[in-house]
C-alpha cells in the first residue's frame, strides 16, 4: 500500500441520522448510481456519502493503479481526511467486491458490510452480460439525446425507465464543445480494474468478513428475455455462507433496476432493519 498515491475522489454528501453509510459504485457507474435509493429514503434515514471510484464520474483519473489495492488505498485515505474511524460500507457489483475487499482486509474500519447484487462468484458470462455497458465508453454521440436514447435501448432495461436513473447517465458524461457527449471514464481504466478483479481469491476473502454482512440479490435477469440474473442465487448462497456473519435478501429488478422504484423501497428496508437490528462487533479478529 505503501506505493499506492491516493487521489481525489468526488463524493456525494446527502445529510441523515447515523451510522454513516459510505457506497460505492459498480465498475463503469458514478455516484448518482445510488439517486434512487436516496430518493426511496435512504437519506435522510442515514447520512449517506456515495463516490465516484478513481477514473469514474469526477474523480481523478490516473493513468494506470486500478487494482483492488489502489481502490482501497484512496478510500481509506478518504476516511482518514475525514475522521473516520468506523464506517458502514458498501458497494453495487464492483463497489461490492471492492467493501469485500476493504472489509477482509481492513476490518478496523467497517462495521457493517451491504453487498448489492455482488458475490464471490459472479455469473461466468459476466463479461457478456456487462458488454453493453462498458461498450458506451469511448464513444461519442451527437448529442445527449442521441445518447440517452442509447442508453434506454440496452436490452437489460427492456422498456423500463425511471426519472431518477437520468441523472446517473447525466453524470456519465461530459458535453463537447460541438455538443456532442462522451463518457467521462476511460476504457483503458476500466479494462484494467474488470481484469484485477480477476486476480482476487473472493471466498478467502469473505470467509475473513467477520463484521454483520448483508448481501442483496436482484432476482430478475439482466439482459434480454431469458437472460440470467447477474448473480446467481447459488454464488449469493455461497457467499453470505461464507460470511460467519452473513445474512441474505432479496429484491425485485435487476441488477440495474433495483436501484431505483420498487427494488429501492425494498432494499432501504432491507438495509435499515440490517442496521437497526444487528449492532457492531466491538472487537475484530
Amino acid at each position: 500500500m505503501a506505493n499506492h498515491t491516493p487521489v481525489y475522489l468526488h463524493a456525494l454528501d446527502h445529510p441523515g441520522g447515523q451510522p454513516l453509510i459510505i457506497l460505492m459504485p459498480g465498475l463503469t457507474a458514478n455516484a448518482h448510481c445510488f439517486d434512487g435509493l436516496i430518493q426511496a429514503g435512504l437519506s435522510p434515514r442515514f447520512r449517506v456519502l456515495a463516490l465516484d471510484l478513481r477514473g469514474r464520474g469526477r474523480s481523478d483519473k490516473p493513468e494506470a493503479g486500478y487494482s483492488m489495492a489502489h481502490h482501497a488505498a484512496d478510500v481509506l485515505a478518504l476516511l482518514d481526511h475525514m475522521g473516520l474511524d468506523q464506517v458502514v460500507l458498501g458497494g453495487h457489483s464492483f463497489g461490492g467486491l471492492l467493501t469485500m475487499y476493504m472489509a477482509a482486509h481492513y476490518p478496523q474500519r467497517v462495521s457493517h458490510v451491504l453487498l448489492l447484487d455482488a458475490a464471490a462468484a459472479l455469473h461466468p458470462r459476466t463479461r457478456e452480460m456487462i458488454q453493453p455497458s462498458v461498450a458506451r465508453l469511448g464513444q461519442v454521440s451527437p448529442s445527449w439525446d442521441d445518447y440517452l436514447n442509447a442508453v434506454k435501448a440496452q436490452p437489460a432495461l427492456q422498456g423500463w425507465w425511471d426519472p431518477a436513473v437520468e441523472s446517473y447517465y447525466r453524470a456519465d458524461v461530459e458535453t463537447n464543445p460541438d455538443g456532442s457527449v462522451q463518457a467521462r471514464s476511460r476504457p483503458q481504466a476500466i479494462a484494467e480494474a474488470m481484469e484485477g478483479t480477476l486476480d482476487e481469491p473472493w471466498l478467502d476473502y469473505v470467509g475473513r468478513i467477520h463484521t454483520p454482512a448483508v448481501l442483496i440479490r436482484a432476482r430478475e435477469g439482466y439482459g434480454p428475455p431469458g437472460a440470467p440474473p447477474i448473480v446467481p442465487l447459488e454464488s449469493a448462497w455461497q457467499t453470505v455462507q461464507a460470511m460467519p456473519n452473513g445474512r441474505y435478501e432479496e429484491v425485485s429488478g435487476n441488477h440495474m433496476t433495483m436501484l431505483y422504484g420498487e427494488g429501492a423501497r425494498q432494499m432501504v428496508a432491507a438495509i435499515t432493519d440490517f442496521l437497526t437490528s444487528t449492532p457492531a462487533p466491538t472487537t475484530h479478529p
